[in-house]
């Protein structure tokens, strides 16, 4: 199963050590988004996270921006050193990087995260910003039951490929479509560019949504799947079951 940290705190190898997460990627057999679109798309990089053997690594998430000061991400992305999921200040430093599409020639703007929040039903996390942006549009939140066939963007940050997995430095996009509806969940499965377009490592957190102008309104969460690419369906955490909880900390 994939590391949804694109994304999930999922497997990041760097000199800090090597992540054994828990399950995402950037969107495999994706397109470029072009430069100024989806500014609400957030990546995330956390640093220092324990390991038991006392031991840390270095790993990474996606995310999208819902209020001013709010970022919303997989709740695995954020865990103590047993990977039991937290809530209260931000267990590990974690910056944010938001308003870019490529970061070899763009800056963004760049926030830390200060408190997490744990939604009960499902894999989702709010993470609060030390400061507001301002100069993006945040997705809104669904409050409908998504419908089976029912089309959706996936943009993201997560690895190209699950073979030796490495965050994007280009913010990827696909077409999925809703194929099973749960509880708490969605099954996805690619459309476009392919039908094998899917989240992949380092996508866990990455928004799920009905593009509109600057902005758009989110319907799920990428929380883990196959490796991919892959055109099995991916198991995508639902907004609409958890909209009043996240209007009582974004407001």
């Amino acid at each position: 199963m994939r590391v949804r940290a694109v994304l999930s705190a999922a497997l990041f190898t760097m000199a800090a050590g090597v992540a054994v997460a828990a399950p995402a990627s950037a969107v495999a057999n994706g397109s470029d988004v072009p430069q100024g679109q989806f500014k609400f798309a957030a990546k995330l990089t956390m640093t220092n996270i324990p390991k038991p053997d006392g031991s840390k690594y270095n790993s990474a998430c996606s995310g999208a921006l819902i209020a001013p000061q709010w970022i919303i991400t997989a709740g695995h992305c954020f865990h103590d050193v047993n990977r039991v999921r937290v809530s209260g200040p931000v267990p590990y430093p974690t910056a944010i990087a938001l308003g870019l599409t490529d970061q070899t020639t763009q800056t963004g703007e760049t926030r830390q995260v200060t408190q997490v929040f744990q939604a009960g039903p499902n894999d989702v996390a709010l993470a609060q910003l030390d400061k507001p942006v301002t100069d993006s549009t945040p997705l809104t939140v669904n409050r409908v039951t998504p419908s089976v066939g029912q089309q959706l963007t996936l943009a993201g940050w997560g690895s190209l490929t699950a073979v030796n997995p490495t965050p994007s430095t280009k913010l990827q996009k696909g077409t999925v479509a809703v194929g099973q509806v749960s509880a708490a969940t969605l099954g996805v499965h690619g459309v476009a560019p392919t039908t094998t377009t899917s989240a992949c490592t380092y996508d866990s957190g990455a928004p799920y949504f009905v593009a509109s102008g600057s902005g758009g309104q989110l319907v799920s969460v990428e929380s883990t799947g196959p490796d991919c690419p892959h055109a099995q369906l991916e198991t995508t955490s639902r907004v609409d079951v958890i909209a009043d909880w996240i209007a009582t900390h974004t407001g």
